[in-house]
């Protein structure tokens, strides 16, 4: 035999194998597959027991069984869902910040399959349950919760269900999910005109920053009296820039007109003791002479002719224009009174949902959407999230299984 032929046949042969192995898919088996929906569901690997009962259900054709028993384990509480949740909690985006109610309540409401469009309008709040020997909640600190998690509770069974009317003292009426928590308020109506709360809602559940919504084309009539008309002198920065996002904001913000988180600037500089303040009907601010707060009157000799906030009545002139294209319900009027009515507007749009399914699926397969198939594959389950009352642990349930051969 020709030696030299020899060879090259068997570098052939090798080359051929190792280019198969990079170019093959890779088809996992039911037990490969149950520990990656797990893992990519819990941070951990599974028990044997739980191991072997999933991937019986894999090798059943019931992926999604399997993937709903890994969410039967505390770590899809205490560690996938509070890092899901905890950025949304603060202008940092940190990951690492203490458990409060914002957090709670979210997890709380996945855990019970609340419908996910409550986190922006209802009269909802998780503490800690009764008999765990917590210090009560209380409006002006964030104890409560840090002993909860200090303690190392399991919140998949520490939490329970109550609502922010009862607890905080709050009327119902002005409850608005997540954004009417302390830890929302702490956040959110910390200083400012009030408008971090809209612009970080809508980064935090519709997955957009002011920048993805900028729209010159609407009315510039709302646009309050802080914001020069003239900025640096120009006012074409105002006309091409300001109005952009000043237009549709701040006629939406103005259902937080009423709201406050109140601290002592001096000896609390960063409202750790501070607490969220609502003016009922029948309250009356002393520096605007109405219900509204006078931080939304704030810097009013910018520019006099501007808009003066008179009540907390909201509009969302975004129902036209180019940002019509976030799907606003046909079956909400768009316009209404305080942080609840609006709160409901937002969730209800399609691209509230779409938010929510993308950063579950981002989160479970640990990558971003890449191509056609991705984007299918998040409409899809975009579309059983909203046709099956809004549930999050399906989507959950969607990705890892969509996920778990990779």
């Amino acid at each position: 035999m020709n030696i030299k032929s020899s060879a090259a046949r068997l570098l052939l042969a090798a080359t051929t194998c190792v280019s198969a192995s990079l170019t093959a898919p890779a088809f996992a088996g039911p037990e490969e597959q149950a520990a990656q929906i797990h893992s990519r569901i819990t941070g951990v690997k599974p028990d044997v027991e739980v191991l072997k009962s999933m991937a019986e259900d894999i090798a059943g054709g019931d992926a999604e069984a399997a993937a709903f028993k890994a969410m039967e384990h505390d770590s899809f509480y205490n560690v996938t869902l509070k890092n899901l949740v905890t950025p949304w909690t603060n202008r940092d985006g940190d990951n690492f910040a203490p458990l409060n109610d914002y957090t709670a309540t979210v997890i709380g409401m996945v855990r019970d399959d609340v419908d996910f469009r409550e986190i922006l309008s209802g009269d909802i709040v998780y503490t800690g349950a009764s008999g765990l020997g917590l210090p009560a909640y209380n409006n002006s600190n964030n104890n409560h919760y840090e002993e909860l998690e200090r303690s190392g509770y399991p919140l998949q069974t520490a939490l329970q269900r109550q609502t922010q009317s009862s607890v905080t003292g709050l009327p119902g009426e002005a409850t608005a999910g997540v954004m009417t928590t302390r830890g929302g308020a702490k956040a959110f109506f910390y200083a400012g005109t009030n408008r971090a709360m809209f612009r970080f809602t809508l980064m935090n559940h519709l997955c957009r920053d002011l920048e993805q919504v900028h729209d010159t084309s609407r009315p510039p009539d709302r646009i309050r009296q802080d914001v020069s008309r003239s900025p640096g002198g120009d006012s074409r920065v105002f006309q091409n820039n300001c109005v952009g996002c000043h237009s549709g904001m701040d006629p939406m913000a103005q259902a937080f007109a009423y709201y406050n988180f109140e601290y002592d600037v001096d000896s609390d500089p960063t409202g750790e003791s501070g607490r969220l303040d609502y003016n009922r009907v029948g309250d009356t601010d002393p520096a605007t002479s109405t219900r509204v707060q006078a931080k939304n009157h704030i810097n009013s000799a910018t520019f006099p002719y501007g808009y003066v906030i008179p009540d907390d009545k909201w509009d969302n002139y975004w129902r036209e224009g180019p940002n019509m294209h976030l799907g606003w319900s046909s079956e909400l009027p768009g316009t209404g009174n305080g942080a609840k009515s609006m709160g409901r507007e937002l969730a209800n749009s399609e691209a509230f949902a779409q938010c929510q399914v993308t950063k579950v699926f981002e989160q479970v397969c640990l990558r971003t959407p890449e191509d056609s198939t991705d984007r299918n594959r998040i409409s899809s389950m975009t579309d059983r999230f909203t046709g099956n009352g809004y549930q999050l642990k399906q989507v959950y349930a969607d990705a890892a299984v969509y996920c778990a051969g990779e």
